[in-house]
Order: C-alpha cells, then structure tokens, then sequence
C-alpha cells in the first residue's frame, strides 16, 4: 500500500503507528480531518488479514467519521483506530493502558470510544491513563449503554424520510420492515410499537426475533425474505452492503432507513434506488446518535441535552433531501456535499481570520 499516495488522494492529516512489546499492543491511529474539531472516533479491535488490510481499515473509518461528525453538526473532526488482535484472547489490562498513554500524547487531537471489539470496560482502562475517551461506565459521568440513544435518532430521521415519501412524518398505521433485532434494532421497534406501525423482523438470532414478537406483535420472516415483504420502510440494522444487484429488484418499500452502517454494496446502487424513487436516508447521517451522544460527554454528560441534539437528526435527514432535490442528486451524495459544506464554510472562515489579523499575529510571534 503506497500510504502517502492514498493519504494525499483523500487529504488525511496523520497517521501513528503505537506499539508496546510487554502488551502486545499493535495500534494504528489514523486522524482525516480536524478542521471542524477533535477527531472523535472509536477504537477497533480485529484479526486482520495484514498490516495493510488493518492500515486501509483505520483510514477508511476515520474519513468516515469526519463525514458523520459533520453532518451530525458536531464540532469535530474525524478519526478512528484499530488494534490488530483478536479480542476474545489478546486483551488485557497493560495493553489499554499503554494506548491511553498514546492517546495522552496527542494532547486532545484524538478523542476515542467504544467500537466493534472493545467494550466500556476497555475504555474505563484507557480513563485510567487520559481523559480523551468517551463511553466510559457512568460511574464516571459517562454516558453509558448507547443503544437507545442511537435507536431514537432512527426513529427521528425515519419519521424525516417518512415525511418525504409519504406526505406525513406520523409513523402509525405504516409497516416497516427490521432486518435485525440487536441492541439498537430492539429499542427502534420499542419507539415504532409505541406509535403503532406494524412490525415485520428477522434475525439469525431467533431468540431476538420471538422477543419482538411477544413484546411488539411483530411477525417473523426468514432472513432471506426480509426483502421483498409488503412494507412502507425498510429498515436495515444488521448487515453492511445489502442494498445490492440481488436485494434491490426485491424491494417494495418507499424508504429506506435503518442503523446499519455501509448499506449501499457500491455507490451506483444509491443511484439506482433513487431512480426508482425511494427515499434513502444515508446510513452515516441516520444512525449518528451514538456520537452525537458520546460527544455530549465531552461538556460533562446531560442526557436531556444529548437527547435534544439527536432529536436534530430529523433535521438533518430533511435537509440532505432538501440538498438532493435541490441539486438533482441521489441522497448519499448529497449527504456528503452537506458535510463537505460545512468545513468548506469553518475552513474558509478560519483562513479569512487569520488573514484579517496577521498582523496580531505577526507582533506575538
């Protein structure tokens, strides 16, 4: 992998390599953009195929998150790492300690959480060593579980697409259709039960499915013909990339909107499903109540107020379809010009700041 050629194609700022031979710690950190802020994102820990493979991982993430964060209207940038290991056996407590102490060196460039295969109990041994991390146990004034925070900001940002597609954000009397019954799909079917949409679910997990039977009457499909039931929203919380060549002639839903990340396989099927005239709500924007909630922390965690900021994702959905629209783009191209806006707007009124008092400047130096 030729690291600078790809970091110049999609204007990274840093990438660290950590390592601490008593712990195993083998960490890469990798910072996109920090123009709007602290770069904020988590921390992951997988068995990569290779070194490569872990690098390409940490950076793809992290311009992620610049994206996420901006559209989120957070005032921070985008960063993400990975640890190469497998979680279930290489953890122990010297290994996230010694990654607090990396995370301290970068002196609030970098700010992590929680992410696929680490836990709050790993972050609660990264707080040992900085205060640069989020989702750490509540007994620390964190946040805590979550789920039903991300799970909410679904259900907002549906109602948004709803309102596109339908005329009406209400919600009650629509059938959606869950793929995915985990942690944030359960609370998203508690919120869509108590307004009355009917609820059709599937699951690997058939424990998680008979539990949002019993609890919200919903009816059970097989995993593999979630796709082409009779619903108005389909709703994708578990797997990335399904929204391909063999789900999308299966699909009878007027929108799209679920928590999963990475849903479009490639960007031409975003272009496909927005010639066929369903409202896509971009994944990145849509499930962004975890952030925006674990950012919170950083201003000393008020519940009420993170709530109120992740009832912004309505908005925000409204608004990237407002832009598609507007300029005759699929949704998740406009969710990108929309983020993209907004650090064009900080950067440029950053450089017109320093411009205008370069000579302030210049007499402090």
């Amino acid at each position: 992998m030729k690291i600078f050629e790809y970091m110049g194609k999609y204007d990274y700022e840093q990438l660290l390599f950590c390592q601490d031979e008593q712990s195993g710690l083998k960490a890469i950190i990798a910072i996109h953009d920090t123009t709007l802020g602290p770069a904020l994102g988590g921390t992951r820990m997988w068995t990569y195929a290779s070194e490569d493979a872990a690098i390409e991982d940490a950076l793809r993430l992290a311009r992620g998150m610049t994206y996420k964060n901006a559209a989120a209207g957070l005032n921070l940038g985008g960063g993400k790492t990975v640890i190469i290991g497998d979680p279930r056996k290489d953890k122990n407590e010297e290994m996230f300690r010694a990654f607090g102490r990396f995370i301290q060196g970068l002196n609030g460039r970098y700010i992590t959480a929680e992410d696929v295969g680490t836990t709050v109990a790993d972050m609660d041994l990264i707080h040992e060593e900085t205060n640069f991390v989020t989702g750490i146990s509540p007994a620390f004034g964190s946040s805590g579980n979550p789920s039903p925070v991300t799970a909410y900001g679904c259900y907002v940002g549906m109602k948004a697409a709803a309102n596109e597609a339908f005329g009406t954000d209400s919600l009650e009397g629509l059938t959606v259709s869950v793929q995915g019954v985990g942690n944030v799909a359960f609370e998203l079917c508690r919120y869509l039960h108590e307004e009355g949409a009917k609820l059709i679910v599937t699951d690997i997990n058939k424990e998680a499915v008979q539990r949002a039977v019993e609890q919200f009457g919903a009816e059970a499909v097989d995993p593999n013909d979630i796709y082409g039931v009779n619903s108005d929203i389909f709703a994708p919380c578990a797997l990335g990339a399904i929204i391909n060549d063999e789900t999308i002639p299966q699909l009878k839903a007027k929108v799209i909107a679920g928590s999963a990340n990475n849903q479009l396989k490639e960007t031409r099927h975003g272009d496909q499903i927005h010639k066929m005239g369903i409202v896509y709500a971009p994944d990145y924007v849509i499930n962004a109540g975890g952030v925006i909630n674990v950012a919170d922390e950083l201003y000393g965690y008020n519940p009420e107020r993170a709530m109120k900021k992740v009832e912004g994702i309505y908005n925000n959905v409204a608004k990237v379809i407002e832009i598609s629209k507007r300029d005759g783009i699929p949704t998740y191209v406009a969710a990108d010009r929309m983020a993209e806006e907004r650090i064009a707007k900080v950067s440029k009124s950053r450089s017109q700041f320093l411009l205008n008092n370069r000579h302030i400047l210049s007499y402090r130096a």
